[in-house]
């Protein structure tokens, strides 16, 4: 049987398993009589990878069939400070797997979207995974927190995305919430408010903000870099996912 490699971003752990992309999202998300059940995020990595940081090849030697023939679904390799020491060349494709397991695998992009003014909203989701709001574009918060010799506060690589903001974006004052579902509304209008009229470029909504996250309310897609290179995964339509994925996109909405 095939061994796989899956960098998982929810929690941070790089994993040997002999499922398949669509069977490990399953199997990871719905869990098992020993693990509870929730969304999971992962990366399948190039099955050549090695790092003298993991023991990956130790790693895949213990990932074999059980007893009984059924395939071994999951061998931890590290559960601690994977993403910097996965280069980004060695990620695959992308897997945003919703609570009942149902899986949809995203290519990266040769090319980041447009970066637009307005106000952001970004959720951090490992090695940290605070929600900040931003004047900065995308590119920008990553050159700030990754690459920016002067910032106090730096990180060696980074995955995030961007959330929807709405009419918010431009107008955190008066703008229609819409279908946004944040919670604590009133105070994210106010940060909004204050990176419109001081002069800091980022602001925290929560320190706190749980790991998960509202697939419905990604703006365009993910981003994953460090100091050497970027990759952006862009997040389908909600009319591509109705039209080519609608199972996935009806359990992402629920």
């Amino acid at each position: 049987m095939t061994v796989h490699l899956y960098f998982s971003l929810i929690p941070e752990a790089l994993i040997a398993s002999m499922l398949s992309p669509e069977e490990f999202g399953s199997y990871y998300a719905v869990g098992s009589k020993k693990k509870t059940a929730g969304q999971a995020i992962f990366f399948e990595i190039d099955p050549h990878f090695d790092s003298q940081y993991f023991r990956i090849k130790e790693g895949i030697s213990r990932c074999v069939p059980h007893e009984d023939g059924e395939p071994k679904a999951s061998t931890y390799i590290s559960i601690y400070r994977v993403l910097e020491h996965v280069p980004v060349h060695a990620l695959g494709k992308l897997y945003l797997v919703t609570q009942d397991g149902r899986t949809l695998g995203i290519d990266p992009s040769d090319t980041v979207p447009a970066m637009d003014g307005g106000l952001h909203l970004y959720k951090e989701i490992v090695p940290v995974s605070p929600l900040i709001a931003s004047r900065l574009n995308p590119l920008e918060f990553y050159d700030l927190i990754v690459k920016n010799p002067t910032s106090l506060v730096s990180l060696h690589s980074i995955a995030f995305t961007e959330l929807r903001l709405g009419e918010l974006a431009d107008d955190p004052e008066d703008g229609q919430i819409g279908d946004l579902p944040y919670s604590n509304l009133d105070h994210l209008r106010e940060v909004l408010k204050d990176l419109k009229t001081k002069s800091v470029a980022t602001k925290m909504v929560d320190r706190a903000s749980p790991a998960t996250f509202a697939y419905r309310t990604i703006k365009n897609g993910f981003y994953i870099g460090n100091e050497s290179a970027i990759a952006f995964y862009p997040m389908p339509s909600s009319q591509e996912l109705r039209e080519m994925n609608y199972r996935w996109w009806r359990s992402a909405n629920m």
